[in-house]
């Protein structure tokens, strides 16, 4: 290898370079083949991209290449020190090659600079006695060599006083202790309500003494304090910082964005509350709570459902299935919300696969595979990590305290209140410095119409172009959702998830009783019915449970229970006081009205039911003709009104007044979401709301 000063090494016949830790000699260059040799006579023949490509790669005896003028760093420095390094620039040449200019530039060579005469060493000596003439102070021949291996080591940036570049440190020359306990002190008070700065001084006074003792550290003055805190704190900690406080995903943890590349791969999940107020069913004014899932290959919202209260498990695991069930259009939306007049979504060849999407709405249908989840204990229960296995779905939870792991999800709660909540009369704005005096005025929906609204708002927001979704042919054009699901499916396919009645049955929670000679006791509740006859004082065939029987509940609805028999199936067991108690009540409503009875009958249990049933139902008549105390009205507003389909039909002619109230209500409305009631204690059709928008049976007819 042969190679002129200054030049890159190159590769040449005779060479030899270091391929894959041993040595070896180049023989022959054949286009982009080069011939090795190695320290043992074999031979062989290597593409040169493979060869350059080898970490360990080198070409033995070649000086080191030059490094690249790094201009940016450069420019930072002072104008006096970066025209002394240029100065320098050209002394070092003139020792290397005899040339201020360089190899091959124009000028004549000193005869004191010149290689054929001089060693570099002379060369050097010769330098140094002429910078000291030139001012440039007291220069030796070694100051000479280290600038010039700096300058070959590093370029420019190598030949400046590194004296003007140093970063100035924040905390100045205070002692490192009382740094470190600064510091501690911040992180000790992350996460919670900001205070004052002096505050802090006697938390980082308590560290020093901790740590090295009473009295070892010199106390700083509050001065200095005040200048390290200062210096120190995060943006949002301080007092007059930002409202809004930097998560703890901030230290020291990269932002790693989400990407998949086909729907379902990635659904993003997580619950907030609405910027809006709506009026709940006791007539208090408040923002509901929505739960969304959102898919991060198409950036559709799959599913999103409003509470009035704090979301419970089993409606996050209800919305699992909702995930992957075509949603019906409303027979009052306009065509073009209908998924066979979208021109983006192919609907001709879903048809075949799927007859559900007929009626559909033009909204993506996708079944997830995996969903990440905060660590809210919604998310982490029992009952919703069963959904998932079940429907075959894996759980993902995000990293603690690093909501930039469900960047998306975040970001689409932001678009919702921005396109859709800011409409709709009642909106409270971002936080309470922009609420309007007159909010509670304004709020006239139900949560139950705000649900209707936002459903058909979201066939909308599928028509809308997305700026982080493109297509690797159309760069430069952002598709809508609808695109992109179109695009996605036609690589990845589409599976049909047929889901029955038993299919959300089995999507509840699960708890474990023994069927008792009585039936079966679940908080002083009894629940019964003739077809537990053969099973009563038995043990569970489940040898794990200690013999009792798997039980299926909803929490919103503690009127029956279904319980999975010999044969496998989940069969409902109604509440013995079912026909007294006509509305749903929760296990909360249930304990409220245990601790307020009087116990009269303390020697006869079934009495005593019986009297709380009465106490039960006399609460939600006083509810419905307002009579109540608010403390009543808020507990029976927190009943989510959440029916249940019946896992199996009953044979007609078969049925019991509770279980035809039950399907007559079913087969008037298809919701299992909402459930509204009137006058003594009758069901009406509420609008097809939230949950399984559509017959459960019907459904497992066509498949």
């Amino acid at each position: 290898m042969s190679a002129r000063r200054n030049a890159r090494p190159a590769v040449k016949v005779g060479a030899h370079v270091r391929f894959r830790g041993v040595k070896w000699q180049v023989v022959a260059l054949s286009g982009q083949d080069i011939h090795l040799v190695g320290p043992d006579g074999g031979g062989e023949a290597v593409l040169a991209g493979h060869l350059f490509a080898d970490p360990g790669f080198t070409v033995i005896g070649a000086d080191a290449p030059q490094a690249a003028p790094q201009w940016g760093l450069f420019e930072t420095a002072p104008a006096a020190a970066r025209e002394k390094a240029l100065a320098w620039q050209r002394h070092v040449r003139e020792v290397e090659c005899g040339l201020p200019g360089g190899p091959g530039s124009e000028g004549t060579v000193r005869p004191q600079y010149d290689p054929a005469r001089h060693t570099l060493a002379e060369r050097e000596q010769a330098k140094a006695v002429e910078l000291t003439a030139l001012g440039f102070g007291r220069v030796s021949r070694t100051t000479v060599q280290r600038m010039r291996l700096a300058y070959r080591k590093q370029g420019l940036w190598g030949l400046l006083d590194h004296r003007t570049t140093r970063a100035s440190s924040p905390t100045g020359r205070a002692d490192e202790r009382v740094v470190a306990a600064v510091r501690e002190a911040l992180r000790r008070r992350r996460g919670r309500s900001k205070g004052t700065i002096n505050g802090l001084f006697p938390l980082i006074h308590q560290i020093l003494e901790d740590r090295h003792g009473s009295g070892t550290v010199p106390a700083p003055s509050q001065a200095t304090l005040y200048r390290l805190v200062t210096a120190l704190a995060r943006p949002g900690e301080l007092p007059s910082g930002l409202v809004r406080q930097v998560p703890a995903s901030f230290d020291g943890r990269a932002f790693i964005p989400a990407t998949a590349l086909r729907p379902g791969e990635q659904v993003q999940v997580d619950t907030t509350r609405l910027d809006v107020l709506a009026l709940f069913d006791d007539g208090r004014l408040a923002r509901p709570e929505l739960t969304i899932a959102v898919d991060v290959a198409t950036r559709a919202i799959l599913a999103a459902v409003l509470c009035p209260s704090a979301t419970k498990a089993v409606d996050a695991a209800l919305l699992l299935a909702e995930m992957a069930v075509p949603h019906p259009a409303r027979p009052t939306w306009p065509n073009i919300l209908r998924m066979d007049h979208a021109p983006a979504l192919p609907h001709r060849q879903l048809a075949t696969l799927d007859e559900r999407v007929a009626g559909a709405a033009a909204r993506p249908v996708v079944l997830p595979e995996t969903i990440v989840v905060d660590r809210g204990k919604v998310f982490v229960s029992a009952a919703f990590t069963a959904a998932c296995e079940h429907l075959g779905i894996s759980v993902q939870p995000a990293p603690p305290h690093a909501p930039t792991a469900k960047g998306i999800v975040e970001r689409t709660f932001g678009t919702i209140n921005a396109l859709f909540c800011q409409h709709l009369p009642g909106y409270t704005g971002s936080n309470v410095t922009r609420r309007g005096p007159d909010t509670e005025k304004d709020a006239c929906y139900s949560v139950a119409q705000l649900q209707d609204l936002l459903d058909e708002w979201l066939v909308h927001y599928h028509h809308r172009p997305h700026e982080g979704l493109r297509h690797p042919m159309m760069p430069k054009k952002a598709l809508t959702p609808n695109q992109m699901w179109a695009a996605l499916v036609a690589v990845a396919g589409h599976v049909p998830v047929p889901l029955t009645g038993s299919d959300y049955l089995e999507l509840l929670p699960v708890r474990w009783q023994a069927i008792t000679a009585s039936g079966i006791r679940i908080h002083h509740r009894t629940y019964d019915a003739d077809l537990l006859a053969p099973y009563r004082g038995q043990p569970s065939p489940i040898a794990g449970r200690g013999g009792k029987w798997e039980i299926h509940y909803n929490p919103h609805d503690v009127r029956q229970i279904w319980i999975r028999l010999p044969d496998g199936e989940l069969t409902e067991i109604p509440w013995i006081h079912h026909d007294h108690v006509h509305q749903p009540f929760n296990d909360h409503t249930w304990q409220h009205i245990r601790t307020r009875a009087l116990h009269s009958s303390h020697g006869d249990a079934e009495q005593h039911e019986a009297d709380l049933a009465d106490a039960l139902d006399q609460l939600m008549r006083r509810v419905h003709n307002g009579h109540a105390t608010r403390t009543e009205q808020a507990l029976l507003a927190r009943t989510a009104h959440v029916p249940i389909p019946t896992a199996r039909r009953p044979e007609h002619g078969a049925e019991t007044p509770a279980d035809s109230l039950v399907l007559a209500q079913q087969e008037q409305d298809d919701s299992i979401d909402d459930l509204d009631d009137l006058p003594d204690g009758e069901f009406s059709p509420a609008p097809t709301t939230g949950f399984g928008l559509y017959d459960a049976h019907e459904e497992a007819d066509k498949w």
